[in-house]
């Protein structure tokens, strides 16, 4: 069994190691497509056209580091589920055996007093019982009472044989989850090492899209064409929601939702953002890797990558109310799936091209945004 938990732990590390290569291959493409753009960009430099191109360029390079940090970190998610349930699958086994270790030490007394008390008793037999022309009914008490002992020392030897069997069985598993644990641990040391790399690319793809922002007509222009983006996802979602009209909404709600994530609102709803341009939902600054939670049940619409927002939920709660939650790390659904009220959906992240990490929530009723603070306390 060893032997073959041993071979299986090798396929999984060599799984890995493949996984790393291919996902290394992508990270080194997309390096390498930076440093191309890099390149035209201090070529052109002063021509305003050519550097907007380069922008939408650096852009959509984004949208592949950002979509590659979600892979990772999901990855780096799932090992640390994996790691905690085993640890505590692990605890419970450890518990087991020290149960069943106390049940057999205890079986072994019981049958070693029964033994020592048929060897003080000393052998008889049943013949030179009958043929002693004893009184029949005392004779018929002691096979009684003979045959009980007999019963009862079996019963001890088959409760030991059973507690030693459960016990080997459960040392076994103890093992098998002890390699499964330090399969798991290496899994997570090779994603945590992907997720570093991917962030690291991330960062110069940033570095070069804020050079080519140097101006506030430019940073508005970006602004505006996000709002548009937004808008239209927006859009589509009401006319998804429109065929989906079975759930409550947030009418009920007001003042009774929970935030979707702990952390400080750092820009509330209706504030300037730039301009004419006002904030339609809040930001949160929270822990990157932090839950994100639904804040009530509900059918997730859209999931996915949106510029100026990166990885982007939209959740509807029917009567016309949708929630979105942007700026995510990674995503635990998509779209279809169904969710309950306090799920965990998302992790806090940095996408969307933000330099800390934080949630944009916003909450909108047939469209509209309105302030997500009349409804999260």
């Amino acid at each position: 069994m060893i032997t073959r938990l041993f071979v299986k732990a090798s396929i999984v590390a060599g799984f890995i190691i493949l996984s790393a290569n291919a996902t290394g291959a992508d990270l080194s493409k997309r390096q390498s497509e930076l440093k191309s753009i890099q390149t035209q960009i201090s070529a052109q430099q002063n021509d305003l056209k050519n550097t907007s191109k380069q922008r939408e360029k650096l852009i959509t390079l984004l949208k592949k580091d950002e979509q590659a940090i979600a892979r990772a970190a999901q990855r780096v998610n799932e090992t640390q589920l994996s790691l905690k349930s085993i640890t505590t699958q692990l605890t419970e086994l450890e518990k087991q055996q020290t149960s069943l270790h106390k049940s057999k030490i205890g079986q072994q007394k019981t049958l070693s007093k029964q033994l020592s008390s048929a060897y003080l008793a000393g052998n008889h037999d049943y013949s030179k019982m009958m043929l002693n022309q004893q009184n029949p009914s005392t004779v018929e008490r002691m096979l009684v009472y003979y045959q009980y002992l007999n019963n009862a020392r079996i019963k001890a030897i088959n409760e030991l044989k059973a507690t030693s069997e459960q016990l080997v069985k459960v040392q076994n598993e103890q093992i098998k989850k002890q390699q499964q644990l330090n399969s798991v641990i290496v899994d997570q040391r090779q994603q945590a090492k992907q997720l570093a790399n991917e962030q690291n690319q991330r960062q110069l793809t940033l570095t070069q899209i804020q050079r080519t922002l140097s101006d506030k007509g430019a940073q508005l222009e970006q602004l505006q064409i996000e709002e548009a983006s937004l808008k239209r996802i927006v859009e589509q979602a009401v006319a998804t929601a429109k065929s989906n009209p079975s759930m409550n909404g947030l009418d009920n709600q007001k003042g009774k939702l929970k935030w979707p994530t702990k952390g400080r609102v750092s820009e509330r709803f209706g504030s300037s953002r730039s301009g004419q341009i006002k904030w339609k939902g809040a930001v949160l600054t929270a822990p990157e890797g932090q839950n994100i939670k639904a804040i009530a049940a509900g059918k997730v619409i859209y999931a996915d990558w949106l510029r100026g927002f990166g990885m982007v939920m939209v959740v509807d709660h029917g009567k016309g109310y949708m929630s979105l939650y942007g700026h995510a790390q990674t995503l635990f659904k998509s779209a279809g799936d169904n969710v309950n009220s306090g799920e965990s959906i998302a992790l806090v992240g940095r996408s969307g091209g933000q330099t800390e990490p934080s949630l944009y929530f916003e909450i909108r009723h047939k469209g509209q945004a309105v302030d997500p603070a009349r409804y999260c306390r």
